[in-house]
């Protein structure tokens, strides 16, 4: 029996794109390497934030599965590769999981199939990755099966914007089939935007981030800037907000992190690199955005010292250590940066996160407090990173003994922003 679509990783981008495209009628079946993630959909639970346990068990009531056997892929009129591209150990892009899935689609890929990259990568890896891996089996793309790229753009925590609702690039291999790829994802996204080709679509998805990357190191730039001059740089960025053109506001923080930001940077940079171009503008802005962990490390140094306490032996408490707010993701975050800078300086971090319970740096997990409020109380200094909604920040200002606020949002006679 055909499948209308089989999803390849079915973490934070697979999963809602297989809720929704079932949500439309089609018949999805997701397909993931993990034996616990697929226990665990099986069972009605979720693992990704956005998708809840309900959301799950109202898939599996209209027929969707899920499956650690590729067998299904036989059986896909279209197959969705979902999977992480992430870095390396050295810091350089990592393929292997988009490469051992193409491997895997290639084992059981089928005449008249549409295969859709939706994982990030550098401009090229479709043509010049995935597809030769495809045609080991004797197909042709475009001519035997389809072949398309189209970037996830999935934001967790996003309530607003959804699958369905946020406009879908696609490029393909060929003119037929990027019309292939865009009929399928009409069934189930409001508005399909047809690329050049797959590097132009994979391009599209580098500029967005990087874009954002670069603009948020300029907000951090003039943070480190004005605390040299002693002006209120969240003043400065709320004044340029009003402007109501030309100026888009980004704020300033202790560095960046998730799965997109501080990553798709770095993909662009390396395939650039390979053909002997410089992003310089690029460049820069990875480094100011990595040097700000330490610039908040050494605030906090500079603000136990006015208060005439150093940093050797003090207790700091660091609250909300995922990237971004009300979201559990540690992917990239940089709390991590942050507390590893003030541990080698010799403080003694403790953390306190709604959404994580764990946060392990280089092999230390750092002890949870249960009672943030109580526990900022006896904290010689404690560090926002991140504004989470279940935070009572007029309260959490009225219990610090000092708190040194870097998301701009807290006010008191104890509290000193970034």
């Amino acid at each position: 029996m055909v499948c209308d679509l089989v999803v390849v990783g079915l973490g934070y981008v697979g999963l809602p794109l297989a809720r929704t495209a079932g949500t439309a009628g089609l018949t999805v079946t997701g397909f993931d390497v993990s034996e616990r993630v697929v226990a665990g959909l099986r069972a009605g639970r979720s693992h990704v934030q956005d998708i809840t346990d309900r959301d799950v068990a109202g898939m599996l009531a209209t027929g969707f599965t899920a499956t650690t056997d590729p067998a299904v892929l036989a059986d896909a009129d279209t197959v969705a590769i979902c999977v992480p591209t992430a870095l390396g150990a050295d810091g350089a892009p990592d393929l292997g999981p988009l490469v051992r899935a193409s491997t895997t689609v290639a084992g059981h890929l089928r005449p008249g199939t549409l295969v859709v990259v939706e994982s990030t990568s550098y401009p090229g890896t479709t043509s010049e990755v995935i597809r030769p891996i495809l045609e080991r089996t004797g197909l042709a793309a475009g001519g035997d099966f389809y072949l398309a790229y189209s970037p996830e753009r999935i934001d967790p925590g996003n309530s607003e914007f959804s699958v369905a609702n946020t406009p879908k690039v696609v490029g393909g291999h060929t003119g037929l089939c990027a019309k292939r790829c865009a009929a399928f994802y009409e069934q189930f996204v409001d508005t399909v935007v047809i690329a050049g080709g797959t590097r132009e679509a994979e391009l599209a998805k580098l500029l967005e981030n990087t874009y954002r990357n670069v603009n948020i190191a300029l907000a951090n730039e003039f943070a480190v800037y004005c605390h040299g001059l002693g002006i209120d740089v969240w003043d400065v960025v709320r004044c340029a907000a009003t402007k109501p053109f030309g100026f888009q506001s980004f704020r300033p923080g202790a560095g960046v992190g998730g799965h997109c930001i501080p990553v798709d940077p770095v993909y662009l940079m390396h395939q650039a690199g390979t053909e002997g171009f410089t992003f310089r503008t690029v460049a820069a802005a990875q480094q100011v955005n990595r040097d700000m962990p330490a610039h908040v490390a050494d605030r906090v140094t500079g603000l136990l010292r006015d208060a005439g306490r150093g940093i050797e032996g003090a207790e700091v408490l660091l609250l909300g250590v995922s990237y971004k707010p009300d979201v559990a993701d540690l992917r990239e975050s940089p709390a991590t940066a942050v507390a590893r800078r003030l541990m080698a300086l010799g403080a003694t971090v403790r953390f306190h996160d709604p959404h994580v319970a764990r946060f392990p740096v280089d092999g230390t997990v750092l002890r949870r407090v249960a009672q943030p409020y109580r526990t900022a109380t006896r904290a010689d200094v404690s560090v926002l990173l991140q504004a989470h909604r279940a935070y009572d920040l007029d309260r959490l200002a009225r219990a610090a003994r000092l708190l040194f606020d870097t998301t701009g949002r807290g006010c008191g006679e104890r509290v000193v922003r970034l």
